[in-house]
């Protein structure tokens, strides 16, 4: 069997979800993860600016300082780790045969993201990790420096988006599979953090203002494609 072969029987199973959750790192992204990192990546954006010496300053080394590899990397690396913990929990505990209706928590939580952009209230929100918490990764976050480190410490930083992606990253029961799950997701929220980086919290803001319009469809399009692929598990297994 070729390595492509391996790959497609590796992802098959869970291909839906990838793609779920790559349109919700999309969708959720500039409404949720810009506001929520932006000032983050701002300040690493500003204090890389300021070390570049004068002679170096040209639109090449901006857009490189601008787009915060390492940091970006380290967020992954975490959503990864946190996507494998799931994923290895889940199927060590033997509970494969409900999948279905972890997905299907999943779909309800992203639909709960949906209604929160449209009105909020209108569903009672998710619960939030303890402020001191937040606070804590918050202070030390000031002693971390830019780049890989805080990005790893940074993907620690709870949220409902964040949540539901973990929540369908269980489903796969498997370390791999979620870890990968966790990837996509990570990956889906970059456009948006590239965006604030490259041009700022105004540009940030103005094509916040657009997506707005779109992300709710998006995520809810991804909680209906989670719903069926929920359905199709718990039909398998009844």
């Amino acid at each position: 069997m070729s390595l492509l072969q391996q790959l497609g029987a590796f992802c098959g199973p869970v291909a839906p979800t990838l793609g779920g959750l790559l349109v919700a790192g999309l969708a959720g992204g500039p409404v949720h993860c810009g506001p929520m990192c932006g000032g983050f990546v701002l300040g690493q954006v500003s204090d890389r600016m300021a070390r570049l010496p004068g002679d170096r300053l040209c639109e090449a080394a901006r857009l490189r300082g601008a787009l915060l590899l390492p940091y970006h990397t380290g967020r992954i690396v975490t959503y990864a780790a946190l996507g494998a913990a799931a994923g290895a929990l889940w199927g060590h505990a033997g509970l494969d045969a409900l999948a279905g209706p972890l997905l299907l928590l999943a779909s309800l939580l992203f639909a709960s993201q949906a209604a929160a952009r449209v009105r909020p209230g209108l569903l009672p929100a998710l619960p939030t990790a303890p402020a001191g918490w937040t606070r804590a990764l918050a202070r030390v976050a000031q002693r971390v420096p830019g780049g890989l480190p805080l990005g790893l410490l940074l993907g620690l930083l709870p949220c409902g988006l964040l949540y539901a992606a973990l929540t369908a990253a269980a489903a796969t029961g498997d370390a791999a599979r979620g870890a990968l799950a966790m990837v996509a997701f990570g990956l889906g929220t970059l456009p948006s953090l590239f965006a604030v980086g490259l041009a700022g919290h105004l540009a940030g803001r103005r094509w916040r203002t657009g997506i707005n319009r779109i992300a709710p469809a998006l995520l809810l399009a991804n909680a209906v494609l989670l719903f069926f692929v929920a359905m199709q598990r718990i039909a398998s297994v009844i």
